[in-house]
């Protein structure tokens, strides 16, 4: 029997869902799982409870790695040292043997007395995220690690997190950032301004918005060839639309189509769009699962459940099927 991709649908409180075809198993129920990232080694690394940075193996097996008092936020590995962020904007060293380290540098990093919450009034409420530290990438080299702060731009360093420097505008309102899988100059990412494009790893940004129907920019990824971004009219939108462009283009980003509709339900948030191989999948804030396995030019659910309040995708390798829940 041909084993079935597996998709890693991460939740801000019902756990993890491992969906294989039409299949949905359930992993780690009723806690908050954030920030699915590959670990290098075959595996997924994540935020799980808010507190501890975990292992998930390739056969659906958890480890933690550490634990801290700190409300983590995202991760990132380089080698065998993984990254971490945190809700009120620092950033974690993590060893292999668990041994954490607050990285210094970025706390001293020039213009950091400017950042601030994102945050928006919606029915006489005020509404949003803390300042912290939303998304993290590393360059394929490892040569280049970036944190995306919401609101506080991309800070940029060079030596392994030692030092670090501002980048963008902290008012283009940045969602995420990603780097490319193979190609270290390549680095993208998602703001409220657009789709943010760096050709030279992260150290300089411009600002595409042409084909889009509005600027709100939520969640990046690549694409064998393509790059792949949602967008909405803004963070509480009812309807929010994907779209994609060559990486190496410089047209208009044109809509999904092949069975996406125009407008999803909601928008599709950070991390919330992933890719693997031919393999690209999509959820959006109603909890809706959209796959395509031909990069992205066809796409179908291959579940009528909705797996709600998503907070991050993974395309996994090949694995075996799972009874369903």
């Amino acid at each position: 029997m041909t084993p079935t991709p597996s998709i890693l649908v991460a939740t801000w409180d019902k756990g993890l869902f491992s969906v294989t075809g039409k299949m949905v198993h359930q992993e780690l129920a009723n806690q908050s799982v954030r920030s699915l990232v590959d670990d290098g080694q075959g595996g997924v690394l994540a935020i799980v409870g808010g507190h501890s940075l975990c292992r998930r193996r390739s056969d659906g097996e958890w480890t933690t790695i550490a634990r801290t008092e700190l409300d983590l936020s995202c991760c990132v590995p380089i080698g065998n040292v993984v990254f971490v962020g945190t809700d009120d904007a620092r950033i974690l060293r993590v060893d292999p043997d668990g041994a954490q380290q607050c990285l210094t540098g970025f706390d001293a990093i020039a213009g950091r007395d400017r950042w601030y919450a994102g945050s928006a009034i919606v029915d006489g409420k005020r509404m949003g995220p803390p300042l912290g530290i939303r998304s993290m990438a590393a360059t394929c080299d490892g040569a280049v690690l970036l944190a995306n702060v919401h609101v506080g731009g991309i800070p940029r360093s060079t030596d392994a997190g030692l030092t670090w420097r501002p980048t963008i505008d902290i008012e283009s309102d940045v969602h995420q950032v990603c780097a490319h899988p193979t190609r270290p100059d390549i680095v993208i990412a998602a703001a409220a301004v657009g789709l943010c494009m760096s050709r030279d790893a992260g150290a300089t940004w411009t600002i595409e918005q042409q084909g889009l129907h509005a600027h709100h920019c939520s969640a990046v990824a690549f694409g064998r060839n393509d790059i792949f971004v949602s967008a909405a009219t803004d963070p509480f939108a009812k309807q929010g639309a994907v779209y994609r462009r060559p990486i190496d283009g410089n047209g208009p980003l044109l809509p999904l189509g092949g069975g996406m509709p125009k407008w999803i339900d909601g928008k599709a948030d950070t991390h919330c769009i992933a890719t693997r191989d031919s393999m690209a999948a999509v959820i959006d804030w109603s909890g809706r699962l959209y796959v395509s396995h031909d990069d992205g030019a066809t796409w179908s659910c291959p579940s009528d459940r909705r797996l709600t309040a998503p907070s991050g995708l993974h395309v996994c390798g090949l694995v075996t099927s799972r009874q369903a829940v």
